[in-house]
């Protein structure tokens, strides 16, 4: 490991992070603001196949993961043959199918280990809104909660990308807020989420294409800010109700690519970058409280067996991470200091998440690792889930619904 220590963070002031979930939604990719927590009760440290309250076949292959509301798991997919872009509704409760949306897209040629299904969806009280990327264009559907149908849909001009398009939409109060670096012209752009108009667009430079959802951060008592993370703008906040600039840290990944998505912990940013199939660097951001660009800084950075794709997950000031080559990591978030490093086996894509005290990871060959979520390493069990997974699993009203190429599964202790 490799530490570097630039600045101390401000020991007197109090930062917002949001609270473990509990209840029917999980909204997005990892959960409410990307957290990656839920404080569920009942979800198991090991089950066998007998254990699932359902499992259910999805046609067609997605790396994409699972968004819950109330009663409904709404669940993407893609048909590589001819590009097909897919959405179904399921119920919670039997993982019965409620609706199914079909809409036709563009072939083209991906990279090795990538699909054409890869972004996740978000959904809200009204609608549950779905986005892809071709050469010829990047597309984005709302669609009704309840029946499916197409309530607006809007092409936001051609998305390049050397592995498609990845990063994941979210919803911020009235606006659905859209990550668009790429290798053509990029921007950050925020629809009106009931009816699709633009309401603003914050031009991007353009360097290589990143995969990272944005985060809110918020500061005790600050406004809001919408975080970014790209190999061209580095660690950027936006004013996410105007598209202004609040402050950026642009060379701070270097001519690095950036995968896995920003994460909040301890009052710091955390975002990562890397290339040839591993990460490289960490850095811990001490953001400004303002629109003063000169006060937010890096705090640390850390080298060696980082994770390049999957996005670390913090329980209280630990940030627990897992390399894509399988080996995992507990980090004390506000100094830095790796206090376990251990080899779990395997290779990732999917991000862990925090389940009370414990975390799940799932391997791309589809093995689940479940790990205490505590300052000594504890390997406490290893699932079969008997098929491949990229995604990340979901959890919401107690369940954890868990997303393998092709299939669906509900686990719950209760």
């Amino acid at each position: 490991m490799k530490l570097h220590h630039v600045c101390l963070m401000s020991l007197g002031l109090v930062l917002w992070a949001p609270l473990f979930v509990a209840g029917g939604e999980w909204s997005r990719f990892r959960g409410p603001n990307g957290t990656g927590q839920s404080d569920a009760k009942d979800i198991p440290a090991t089950w066998t196949n007998k254990d699932y309250k359902w499992r259910v076949r999805v046609p067609g292959i997605s790396h994409s993961s699972p968004v819950v509301w109330g009663e409904q798991i709404f669940v993407t997919s893609a048909v590589q043959e001819d590009g097909t872009r897919n959405i179904r509704c399921l119920s919670t409760a039997a993982g019965s199918l409620i609706w199914e949306q079909s809409f036709g897209a563009t072939v083209f040629d991906l990279a090795n280990s990538t699909a054409y299904d890869t972004a996740s969806p978000t959904v809200d009280k009204d609608h549950v809104y779905m986005a892809w990327g071709t050469p010829d264009e990047y597309a984005v559907v709302a669609l009704d909660k309840q029946e499916g149908r197409e309530v607006w849909r809007r092409d936001l001009g051609p998305y390049q990308g050397d592995h498609g398009y990845g990063a994941s939409p979210i919803l911020f109060e009235d606006l659905l807020i859209l990550p668009n670096d790429q290798t053509g012209p990029s921007s950050t752009i925020a629809l009106d989420r009931m009816t699709g108009k633009t309401r603003w667009r914050a031009e991007r430079r353009t360097v290589k294409t990143a995969y990272s959802t944005p985060v809110i951060y918020e500061a005790e008592g600050g406004p809001p800010q919408l975080i970014l993370a790209s190999t061209a703008n580095g660690v950027s906040s936006l004013d996410p109700r105007s598209g202004k600039l609040n402050w950026e840290l642009a060379d701070v990944f270097g001519e690095l690519r950036v995968v896995g998505s920003p994460v909040v912990v301890a009052g710091l940013i955390v975002a990562q970058c890397g290339g040839g199939g591993g990460g490289k660097r960490m850095v811990a951001v001490e953001p400004s409280n303002s629109a003063d660009r000169t006060t937010a800084r890096v705090a640390y950075e850390i080298e060696g067996s980082l994770p390049y794709v999957p996005t670390p997950v913090a329980r209280g000031n630990l940030l627990f991470i897992i390399s894509d080559g399988g080996v995992a990591s507990c980090i004390d978030a506000p100094t830095g200091k790796r206090l376990w490093r251990e080899r779990v086996g395997g290779n990732y894509f999917a991000s862990p998440i925090c389940v009370g005290d414990r975390i799940y990871c799932v391997s791309r060959r589809g093995e689940m690792v479940v790990l205490a979520a505590e300052d000594e390493y504890k390997l406490l069990s290893r699932i079969d889930l008997e098929e491949p997974s990229h995604s990340t699993p979901a959890v919401a009203g107690g369940v954890m619904y868990v997303r393998t190429l092709s299939h669906v599964m509900a686990i719950s202790g209760g």
